[in-house]
Parts: structure tokens; C-alpha cells; sequence
């Protein structure tokens, strides 16, 4: 690629500070990275739901639903590890090696997140066994602890390269838009693998026809002599042919799960190892490492990142649609979850246009009204989607329309944020004379999680709300109402309630460089 177009893309100098090479390097990285965090994120709630059938009815774990059970597990578990980030940046910060402080993360934590990936989706589990669940998660504790100790320095990584914010915003804006398109990739495929292998296992509506016609006789006897409705009834016979076959598409998704989880694995640890060996740190405290205790009185001490965490803490469920609620409203209302792959497909354009434009959007409006305006924008749409509803055609299309729009903010919001943080390390520095990137940036990856941990409890807790039965495959129309309403309306409630912490960030464009220049001139002077 010509080497005029890349300096101008990432706004880099030949021969000074961060080059080209590094940018592409680091955005590898978390190119693999989402790999695995996606097939983890998107895929393993449906994986202990729908393949070891702990959504299934009469399920339980202890004295809660099978399908309640597991939306504890994702949501303790994600939180317990969002909390951990904090811990990991007070490593990250107290690291000194001849790599760096965050590069050789990227090295040592390949092998274990490949390993406990893996793990995760081991076909060998038994379907509806507790101690299957409880294996599960034990390991999924594992994976959260092994995956925040990469996770945290990579993204602290970026001020370690440069401390110009243009540069560095470029660099975060085309990694962002890397990693979206990994996530995009398993996001998209998957869906489509499981639904093409397992259709054998589904039951056309002609199909469920002739079971009901050749069981008639036996389905007026069970209204009459049971007290059933028809409607039960006919459930009763579907739902038994059903359920044997159920077994057979469990036992396939397993197979189907694990094998995607290997493939993306070896695929995605190559780029660990590239991204560490092809980049440098420049900007890395050499003083005495701080402690845990010294991090945290930093962390309060700044109040612009501390908006932004509490703005993406409100912000958490935004995006509950394209978590496992969108797989499982495919799946169940549409009859179709090879749709969730058109359902992210659909958020893609907004997102792409939105990362291009938000060099521009920035310089006009600012980061910070930015932010603001375009999810208050996502707020309305989703609010209109909720209004018009699904329930026909015509609606539908509104639906696909208005996914488009949302791309907008959710593809603002992943570079955004990034680039915000970034100049809360620069704030920290000019008010305390320390950096602190790996405690600041642990607060991304604690939103991060916060939001995936909300999105998988809402989609789960929806799932359970609508009725949903993963070894027959019902869903009543209320239900699906259920589900639709659960969704769409978190979504809307959390786009309006992120943007109220921002209206009090103060932290410009402006005033950032002013900020660097007088660091740079407090260390020349010594």
C-alpha cells in the first residue's frame, strides 16, 4: 500500500514517532482479538441454551430455571470481570520490561486464551447437567480473567505509541473499524453454519401441518377429556415429535460450536504474536511503579474519565439487539437465526460511514457533542421501531431501516470512546504528573464488559420472559411480543441515558493541546 496514502490516513510523519507499520500491526491484533471475544460474547449463551438444552422446559439449576441460571452465569460473571479490569491496569502500570508495559501482554496471554477458548465449547458437556453447567462456569471465570489480562494493555497500548490525540484517534478510529469487522465476520457466519447444518432439524409450517392432521383424533380427545385448548394440545403432539429431534440438533450445535471456536483460535493467535512484535512504546513512565491503592485515588481524581465510565455503564444495553436477544429473536420469531447474520449485516453501513466521518464530525461539532447528538438520535429510532413494531411485512422494513441508522452511533460510540480516554490520560498527567494508561483504559474494558454483561442478562431474561422452550422450538405470538418489547425498549431507555453524563465532560479538543504542550514543557524544563 503506498506509504504517502498511510502516513495521511493515520496522520503519521516518515522517520518520526509512531509510523504506519505499527498502526496496521496493532490493528491486527485486535482483528484476532474479536475473534474470540465474539464467539465468546455472541455465541455462548445460545451455546449453553440451545446446545446443552439448559433452556429447555423443566430444566433446573439448583432453585432457579436453567434458562435464569444462565443469565446469572453471564451476567455475575462479566461483572466480576469488568471489576477486575481496574486490578489488571494497576498491573499493566506497575510493569516494567524491556518490551514495555503493555506490549508483552499481546506475547504471554496468546497460548491461555486459545486454551481456555477452547474450553468453553468442549463437545463432551452433557445436555441439562448441572455439573455440566457448573464446569462451564469454572471455566468461564477462567477465560474472563485470561482474556482482561490482554485485553486491558492492548487498549492502553495506544498512548504508549503517541500522545498526539489526532494521531492517536486516527490509529483507534481504523483499529475500531478492524475490529468491528472481525466481530463482523463471526457475527455474520456462524449463524449461517448453524442454521444450514441443523434445518434438517426444523419443521416447515407444512410439515407441521400433516403432524397435526394425521394426530387429529387423538388432539379432540385430549380437548375434551383434558380440559386442554386445541391450541395445547396441538402444542403437546408437535412439540413431543419435536423434542426427539431437538436431541439430534443439540448434540449437532456442540460439534458445530466447538469446531467454529478452534478455527477462529488458530486463526486469531498469529495476530497476538504480530501485533506485539511489530509495534513500540515511546510514551512509558519510568518512575516507581504505583500501587493498586495509588491507581485507584488516580482514577478518582479524574472526573472526565469517570463521565465517561458512568456513560457507558448507562449505555450498557444499546445494543442488547445485536447480542444474543437479536440471535434469539431470529431464531424463534423469524424461524430463521441464519437472520441475526442480515440483523448485524444491516448495522454494518451506518457503522463503516459514521468511523469515516468521525475525523470530520469531530473537528465540527467537537468529541463530546458528537457523542451526544448521534445517540440521541439512536434513542428516537429506536423508539420508532418500537412503535411501529414487527408483525408485517411493511414493519419489518422499517425495522431493517432503522438497524441501518443505528449503525451510526454504535460505529461513533466504538471509536469514540477510545479516543476520549485517551485524552483523559493526557488530563491525568497535566493535573497529577502521572499517566496512568493502564488504570484509565481498564475503564474502557470495564464498559465494555458491563455492556456485553447486560446484553447477554437482558437477551437471556427476555428468552425466559417469552416462554421460550430451546428443546421444542415454541414461542407463542405473546411471547414474541415479549421478547420484541424486552429488546427494543432497553435499547431505547439506554440511548437517552448515556448521553446525560456527557453534557458535564468539559475535556475539548482545544484544550487537550494546550494540556500536552505545558506536560511538554514542564518535562523540558527539568
Amino acid at each position: 500500500m503506498n506509504s504517502a496514502f498511510l502516513h495521511k490516513l493515520f496522520g503519521t510523519t516518515p522517520g518520526k514517532g509512531v509510523q504506519p507499520k505499527e498502526a496496521i500491526a496493532y490493528s491486527i491484533a485486535g482483528f484476532g482479538q474479536n475473534f474470540i471475544c465474539t464467539i465468546i460474547g455472541s455465541y455462548l449463551t445460545i451455546f449453553l441454551t440451545d446446545a446443552l438444552l439448559f433452556g429447555a422446559e423443566g430444566v433446573t439449576i439448583g432453585t432457579v430455571t436453567g434458562s435464569m441460571a444462565v443469565a446469572y452465569l453471564m451476567l455475575g460473571t462479566r461483572i466480576f470481570d469488568a471489576f477486575n479490569d481496574p486490578i489488571m491496569g494497576s498491573i499493566v502500570d506497575k510493569t516494567r520490561t524491556k518490551w514495555g508495559k503493555c506490549r508483552p501482554y499481546l506475547k504471554w496471554m496468546a497460548i491461555p486464551i486459545a486454551i481456555m477458548t477452547i474450553a468453553c465449547f468442549l463437545p463432551v458437556f452433557q445436555a441439562k447437567a448441572t455439573s455440566s453447567f457448573i464446569i462451564i462456569a469454572i471455566i468461564y471465570v477462567i477465560w474472563s480473567v485470561v482474556y482482561t489480562v490482554a485485553d486491558v494493555p492492548y487498549w492502553g497500548l495506544s498512548t504508549c505509541l503517541t500522545n498526539d490525540t489526532v494521531v492517536r484517534g486516527n490509529i483507534l478510529t481504523v483499529a475500531r473499524m478492524v475490529c468491528t469487522v472481525g466481530a463482523g465476520i463471526v457475527t455474520v457466519f456462524v449463524p449461517i453454519i448453524t442454521n444450514g447444518i441443523t434445518a434438517k432439524f426444523k419443521y416447515t409450517a407444512d410439515e407441521i401441518g400433516l403432524i397435526l392432521t394425521d394426530k387429529a383424533d387423538a388432539i379432540a380427545k385430549m380437548v375434551l377429556n383434558q380440559g386442554m385448548t386445541a391450541e395445547e394440545a396441538a402444542q403437546t403432539f408437535v412439540g413431543t415429535v419435536k423434542a426427539g429431534q431437538e436431541f439430534a440438533n443439540a448434540d449437532t450445535l456442540k460439534m458445530i460450536y466447538f469446531i467454529c471456536a478452534v478455527v477462529l483460535v488458530v486463526a486469531a493467535i498469529p495476530m497476538f504474536f504480530y501485533g506485539f512484535k511489530n509495534t513500540k512504546e515511546r510514551f512509558t513512565a519510568d518512575d516507581n511503579p504505583p500501587s493498586f491503592g495509588h491507581n485507584l485515588k488516580l482514577l478518582f481524581r479524574n472526573k472526565e474519565l469517570l463521565l465517561i465510565v458512568l456513560s457507558g455503564i448507562l449505555g450498557g444495553a444499546r445494543m442488547v439487539y445485536s447480542y444474543t436477544g437479536g440471535l434469539y429473536f431470529a431464531k424463534y420469531v423469524l424461524q430463521n437465526e441464519g437472520l441475526y447474520s442480515l440483523i448485524t449485516l444491516l448495522v454494518v453501513p451506518g457503522g463503516l460511514v459514521a468511523s469515516v466521518l468521525v475525523p470530520w464530525l469531530t473537528k465540527k461539532f467537537t468529541k463530546k457533542y458528537t457523542y451526544i447528538f448521534v445517540h440521541l438520535f439512536g434513542g428516537v429510532v429506536m423508539a420508532i421501531m418500537y412503535f411501529v413494531g414487527y408483525d408485517a411485512p411493511w414493519k419489518l422494513i422499517i425495522a431493517a431501516i432503522g438497524l441501518v441508522l443505528l449503525g451510526i452511533p454504535q460505529g461513533v460510540n466504538n471509536i469514540m470512546t477510545y479516543a476520549m480516554i485517551g485524552d483523559t490520560v493526557d488530563y491525568l498527567e497535566w493535573k497529577t504528573g502521572e499517566r496512568g494508561e493502564g488504570i484509565c483504559f481498564a475503564m474502557q474494558t470495564l464498559i465494555n464488559k458491563i455492556g456485553m454483561a447486560v446484553g447477554a442478562f437482558i437477551g437471556v431474561i427476555s428468552f425466559a420472559a417469552a416462554g421460550i422452550n430451546s428443546e421444542t422450538g415454541y414461542i407463542s405470538a405473546e411471547g414474541a411480543n415479549t421478547l420484541w418489547n424486552m429488546l427494543v425498549l432497553s435499547g431505547v431507555i439506554s440511548m437517552f441515558a448515556c448521553a446525560i453524563p456527557m453534557f458535564f465532560y468539559t475535556l475539548t479538543e482545544k484544550r487537550q493541546k494546550e494540556m500536552v504542550d505545558e506536560i511538554e514543557a514542564r518535562k523540558a524544563s527539568k
